[in-house]
């Protein structure tokens, strides 16, 4: 009983409580509801915002956007372009609504309003999004891979049209038909949605023959389907792709094996060498070796080929194709002789022979080594160089040899390829001409009247002869080429090479060439030197730096200036590096010159002084010469009396008349002793006469007149002297006079004996000359004497009348040569 009683309590206990539970969440409901009502009476959100045109909208059109408050409040609205706010400028509805106009939308756009009353409530905001409605879909297109023999599976892609901005969706129907019996048409899901070629794609049974499709596209501004497409399933079989395995190679055929899923009648293959392109099998058809291998034919030996395949039924469409797989063919010797060339410097005494890398095609295979052989009439020389090199220096210099070379792989040599270093500069190529049109450089000549064999071009840089050499061989019939790879302000050499026969060439030079030119530049790096030799200056010079030249280098300048200031320029053509200034005068000079293009002249060199001083040796030769010349003139002289004597007598008025005073000398006393007498010792030698000579001669000097009328004339008076003026006897003392200052006139007065002059000459003779002293001068005028020198020089005097002492006579020798008085 009591516990029937305690369990009715609980019961009624939890009754109790359960329904205290379910009240209380009842109320809870009830008070959640209430609150969120008051708070939506109230307004949580302050506004509505909706589109006159909806929330998707097309491109370009132009709409309103309505705002509506929940209360009366000063409200704004403001748009989202790329989550950059913008306030827009609205226009007031009524109390509660305003709107703002919208044109040219182009992209999805967020509006929202705000209110000014409840900045607690949070403001609307509504999305719009703009595109276009989708176009027609076109060019549906279906493939049936044949994936196994039962079925295969159909893909169809087409072109939706223009991008529509907005979520689309897509559908492909499909009609399938067996004879006369059509199924569907059966929807598919479409992939690839966002692309511009969407495709679907289904599987069908080998049973069926054909279908038909057609797209359905829509969006929120549309829909449209497109036409319908009927394709037999035989026009658009497509096998599934070969998957090919290594090739095996010889040195002209590859073996390959070809696996695929569903075997197919068709098999094409395709192959390519490095960057050549792809290059089917002759008329697109492979020699089936087995069910599964495959042989590709007409390959070139040492090559890297790389294969393709694909497939095809009897009926439909090609595979595509599979992936590539690649292998080499095997060497063969050399097919082809090497491209030989060669260049010689005879001012450097070297000769070197050069080739160019054979191609493959020529080499065949990797070449391991050349072989050259030189012949010449004395000695024959093989070497053999790496295959890493393109040239070889010749152990000694030949102008007329031979040359041969082979090249070598593992399968054997190539022919032989021969030059001959002979040849001849002889009539240059008619027509030849040299332009540079576009970077290039085109050169044409006329053909020769004898027909050659081949001709060879040859071009270097300036200078690179032996470094850069390159060549071009052209046919009999070629004359006309355009090289290329010429580089801009590079001046370029070369020459043309005929040749005739094996032994017979001729060779022509180009003028030298660039494609682009400016002035030359100087960096302060070119100088020149000088050599002084004498009045001669020789001045040498190296070339201009090849990035300096900018081209081809027409002449050089020299500028010669004295210390004066006057300037003398020398034009030098190129290539010359060597001048020659002659017949300087003796000054200080300075030197500087500069390089011209076609294109204008460059800075000038550094200036230097030089120095042309007096030739000293030729001084010392011209008075050498002059001194000689003298010498002869005087011997000629001693051998014509009648030339000595006028040159004597001139010689007088630019001599110092030194007389000496004939009264002091011996001769003189010893006259005084011996009255009418003159006693004169000649001697052979320059010595003064003694009074202990004991072997004196004695010349008589005669006076002889001839006496006309009152007059007395001397009967043998040279003509060549002065005659003294004829005295009478009555003027005795101014005849006197007259004979004593005649007489001093050709000499001065001497107060010594030391200054007597004596002659060598033992040819000259007196004969008695009788004179008196000045105690007779009274009777001078009686008998007039005359005083004749023979052969002596001296002047002659015509005598007088009365005697004559030697005391008050000066004698004057100062005008004899090898005759003398003593």
């Amino acid at each position: 009983m009591g516990t029937s009683s305690s369990r009715a309590n609980v019961r009624r206990l939890c009754s109790f409580w359960c329904l205290f539970v379910t009240m209380f969440r009842s109320w809870l409901i009830v008070i959640t509801v209430t609150v969120l009502a008051v708070q939506s009476c109230v307004g949580e959100t302050s506004c509505v915002l909706w589109s006159s045109s909806g929330s998707v909208v097309q491109r370009g059109s132009k709409f309103q956007v309505y705002c509506t408050f929940n209360c009366r409040c000063q409200g704004s609205m403001h748009s989202y372009e790329d989550n950059h706010p913008k306030q827009q400028e609205h226009t007031q509805l009524n109390s509660t609504t305003i709107y703002v106009n919208v044109a040219n939308i182009t992209d999805r756009t967020t509006y929202s309003c705000y209110c000014d009353c409840h900045r607690a409530l949070d403001p609307c905001g509504l999305d719009i999004l703009a595109g276009y409605p989708p176009d027609r879909p076109e060019e549906i297109k279906c493939i049936y891979n044949i994936l196994r023999n039962e079925s295969g599976d159909v893909v169809c892609t087409w072109n939706r049209g223009r991008e529509t901005y907005l979520p689309n969706n897509s559908t492909l129907r499909v009609r399938t038909g067996s004879g006369n019996h059509t199924e569907g048409p059966v929807l598919y899901n479409v992939s690839g949605k966002g692309t511009a070629s969407p495709s679907a794609g289904f599987n069908l049974s080998r049973s069926v023959q054909q279908i038909s499709v057609w797209v359905q596209a829509q969006n929120s501004l549309g829909s449209v389907e497109s036409s319908v497409a009927n394709y037999r399933l035989s026009d658009i079989v497509m096998p599934s792709v070969p998957v090919l395995g290594q090739p095996e190679c010889s040195s002209r055929k590859c073996i390959i094996k070809v696996e695929q899923l569903v075997r197919t009648p068709h098999l094409q293959i395709q192959y390519r060498s490095e960057s050549h392109q792809w290059t089917t099998d002759p008329d697109s058809v492979v020699q089936m070796i087995s069910s599964l291998v495959w042989s590709v034919s007409s390959l070139e030996p040492y090559r890297l080929y790389h294969f393709r395949a694909r497939a095809k039924f009897s009926t439909g469409l090609w595979s595509n194709w599979s992936a590539e797989v690649s292998s080499s063919t095997e060497e063969e010797a050399p097919a082809q002789a090497l491209d030989v060339w060669f260049a010689h410097a005879s001012d450097l005494g070297s000769m070197r022979v050069f080739w160019k890398e054979a191609s493959v095609i020529i080499s065949r295979g990797k070449i391991l080594d050349y072989t050259i052989r030189l012949n010449n009439p004395n000695l024959n020389n093989t070497t053999n160089v790496s295959a890493d090199v393109r040239s070889y220096s010749l152990p000694y210099y030949c102008d007329d040899c031979e040359v041969t070379m082979w090249a070598r792989n593992s399968k054997g040599s190539s022919p032989p390829a021969t030059i001959t270093t002979h040849h001849t500069e002889d009539t240059p190529l008619l027509g030849l001409r040299v332009t540079a049109p576009n970077q290039s450089i085109s050169i044409s000549w006329r053909k020769p009247e004898t027909a050659p064999s081949r001709y060879v071009l040859e071009w270097y840089p300036e200078g690179c002869k032996l470094e850069e050499l390159r060549w071009i061989k052209l046919g009999q019939n070629e004359t006309h080429t355009v090289i290329t790879g010429i580089k801009p302000y590079e001046c370029y050499e070369g020459a043309v090479y005929v040749f005739y026969d094996k032994s017979s060439a001729t060779k022509t030079r180009l003028k030298p060439f660039a494609t682009v030119e400016s002035a030359p530049e100087n960096d302060g790096s070119w100088s020149f030197e000088e050599r002084v030799e004498g009045n001669k200056v020789t001045i040498t010079w190296m070339a201009l730096p090849r990035a300096q030249r900018r081209g081809c280098i027409t002449t050089y300048t020299i500028c010669l200036q004295n210390s004066s200031g006057h300037k003398t320029l020398y034009t030098v053509q190129a290539p010359e590096m060597t001048y020659i200034i002659k017949d300087l005068p003796p000054d200080t000079y300075s030197v500087w010159m500069n390089a011209s293009t076609a294109k204008g002249e460059g800075p000038a060199s550094q200036k230097t002084k030089i120095f042309i001083k007096q030739d000293t040796q030729l001084s010392f030769l011209l008075l050498c010469m002059v001194a000689v010349l003298m010498l002869l003139f005087l011997l000629c002289l001693c051998q014509s009396s009648a030339l000595k004597q006028r040159f004597w007598v001139f010689l007088q008025f630019f001599t110092p008349r030194v007389v000496p005073d004939p009264a002091n000398s011996k001769w003189a006393q010893d006259c005084k002793r011996e009255q009418g007498k003159m006693i004169v010792q000649l001697s052979s030698t320059n010595t003064t006469l003694t009074e202990s000579d004991e072997e004196a001669n004695l010349v008589h000097v005669e006076e002889v007149f001839k006496q006309t009328g009152d007059t007395s004339v001397p009967t043998d008076i040279s003509p060549q002297l002065p005659l003294l003026p004829n005295l009478s006897p009555d003027t005795e003392l101014p005849r006197l006079l007259y004979l004593t200052t005649y007489i001093k006139s050709f000499s001065h007065d001497s107060d010594s004996s030391n200054n007597t002059q004596t002659s060598p000459d033992t040819n000259s003779t007196f004969d008695d000359f009788p004179l008196q002293g000045q105690g007779n001068m009274d009777n001078w005028g009686e008998n007039e004497e005359e005083f004749f020198p023979s052969h002596n020089g001296f002047t002659e005097l015509r005598g007088f009348g009365g005697k004559l002492t030697l005391d008050a006579v000066k004698i004057d020798c100062s005008g004899l040569l090898t005759e003398g008085c003593v």
